[in-house]
């Protein structure tokens, strides 16, 4: 069953902590962004002012050129999965398997212009699969739905593994996403922009959930 995962986007403590209070009375699974400001433009929070609520379970999505730099401590904050790009300046697949033997789940982002033929290696040492369809670092990305090919090449790759997306969720093609094999839907600007966060998050899982018409 696919899920919404709302993201949190924070250059500050002050930030962050507005963004934790906003999806603290419903969220349980939520997905925080880091950027260094050289593989992404935008540098976000440090790894060392991160925290989360107790009970969340959190993925970290690194928009890093060179995770290794932060990913001894990242690990020592205790997420759920840590997701690292393809296209960063390292080889990711010694750090991949390095969050598994660490009991943390294991991604690999693709962007929009990779092709995963070409990352078979990270594919198959992954957990989790992203596929990124908005822009690095910035909230408001537009979904680009011929992306949700790259679905059944990856799985073509790996059967078993977890999809996720990143860019431009919304009511009008999230319950698509879904029907084209994205188990987890992380959601920016749609729920943190929004007057009634809460509301546009259970409009989000019932939209995901609906029966399709025949």
């Amino acid at each position: 069953m696919s899920v919404i995962v709302p993201t949190i986007m924070a250059e500050t403590v002050d930030q962050l902590k507005a963004s934790i209070d906003r999806l603290h009375p419903f969220a349980k699974r939520v997905h925080f962004d880091l950027a260094d400001g050289d593989f992404a433009p935008t540098l976000l929070i440090e790894p060392d002012k991160l925290s989360w609520p107790e009970g969340w379970e959190v993925d970290i999505h690194m928009m890093y050129a060179r995770p290794s730099e932060q990913l001894a401590h990242i690990v020592q904050l205790r997420p759920s999965m840590v997701v690292l790009h393809a296209e960063a300046q390292e080889d990711i697949v010694p750090h991949l398997n390095f969050l598994r033997e660490q009991g943390i789940k294991a991604g690999v982002a693709l962007l929009k212009s990779t092709v995963p033929s070409t990352v078979e290696a990270a594919i198959q040492a992954a957990d989790h699969v992203m596929i990124f369809s908005g822009d690095l670092g910035k909230f408001g990305g537009t979904a680009s739905m011929m992306q949700l090919e790259k679905v059944r090449l990856v799985k073509k790759i790996r059967p078993d593994v977890e999809i996720g997306w990143d860019g431009g969720v919304s009511l009008e093609n999230a319950y698509t996403l879904t029907q084209g094999g994205v188990d987890v839907l992380n959601v920016g600007s749609a729920i943190a922009q929004a007057a009634s966060p809460v509301d546009v998050y259970n409009g989000l899982v019932k939209e995901i959930n609906k029966h399709g018409v025949i």
